[in-house]
């Protein structure tokens, strides 16, 4: 087979996904190169996420390339892909997902929860979902916006002076090596993590069936199921990846199976709802629009118009 042409942004955790693909496809006899893009946003770094109009930050310009056939598959953060898909464009396959959890990296060593954080300490995000539950949970603290790579957020909290901790994704840091600076994994019931957090999705031109052969052995169907009910949701409630919208997958309470938990929050806090439903395998984005209407119940559409 040709080698694939693998498109991915150009920050050190993007490429590192990139060549994480590259070596499962090359495990598979599929050869591979690596693309970089630059997206929207990489290039407006010195703006808080939300204050971007549209949506599509880190995808737009790969999602141009694969439609103009410069590249054959796009390696993307599944929390950054939109629900809605460009015409011509469609998920080729969604890898074995990693740890979806939040984690705490703190500058002061003897600080191990957000719980011990001290009051009206500063704590970086560059995450509404993330800003909205935290001050459900520490009203008290100080929240500082943070943008750049992950190395970049690790430094300026070890640094001092700006930040005294910051919230992050445990798998950027896991990928990236740097593990040890995560002083505690969040419970995800108590701090939610995005829809797709962990995961990665795997992007192609609609009906190139060369490329969905060779993408098909990184299909993993547990992680598929997951991020299938979670998107459900997200769409459902029409929100975008920048929305103050959370979503976890965990093991069902009485049997086997998964089950999905689904959250939506006032941008300031003070209001935060939770709904879950257990996931079927066969039809999993029913999961997530049900959690959708549960949520739409107790008011969730609401508190998103704010």
């Amino acid at each position: 087979m040709r080698s694939l042409r693998l498109g991915a942004r150009g920050s050190r955790l993007a490429r590192w996904q990139a060549e994480w693909v590259q070596g499962r496809l090359a495990a598979h006899g599929v050869p591979s190169e690596i693309v970089i893009i630059k997206t929207r946003g990489d290039a407006e770094v010195d703006r808080p996420l939300q204050q971007l109009e549209g949506k599509g930050f880190f995808t737009k310009e790969i999602e141009e390339a694969l439609l103009e056939d410069r590249i054959d598959a796009a390696v993307h953060s599944m929390k950054d892909l939109p629900t809605t898909l460009p015409a011509g464009l469609e998920l080729g396959a969604v890898p074995e997902r990693a740890d979806c959890n939040d984690v705490l990296v703190v500058r002061a060593a003897e600080v191990t929860s957000l719980a011990q954080l001290p009051a009206h300490a500063r704590l970086g995000t560059s995450s509404l979902r993330r800003v909205a539950q935290v001050k459900y949970l520490r009203p008290d603290l100080e929240l500082v916006s943070l943008r750049g790579n992950v190395p970049t957020r690790v430094e300026k909290v070890k640094a001092g002076g700006a930040l005294d901790a910051a919230l992050l994704a445990f798998a950027g840091l896991s990928r990236l090596g740097l593990g040890e600076a995560i002083a505690a994994k969040l419970d995800p019931l108590e701090v939610m993590p995005a829809p797709g957090q962990g995961a990665l999705g795997l992007e192609l031109r609609a009906g190139d069936r060369a490329v969905r052969d060779a993408l098909r052995p990184l299909e993993h169907a547990p992680s598929a199921q997951a991020v299938a009910a979670e998107r459900a949701m997200l769409a459902a409630l029409g929100g975008g990846c920048q929305a103050a919208i959370a979503a976890y997958v965990g093991p069902r309470r009485t049997e086997d199976g998964q089950r999905l938990y689904g959250r939506v929050m006032a941008p300031d806090g003070t209001v935060q709802l939770t709904a879950s439903a257990d996931i079927d395998p066969a039809r999993p984005a029913e999961a997530g629009e049900a959690v959708a209407r549960l949520l739409e119940t107790l008011g969730a559409l609401e508190l998103l118009a704010r």
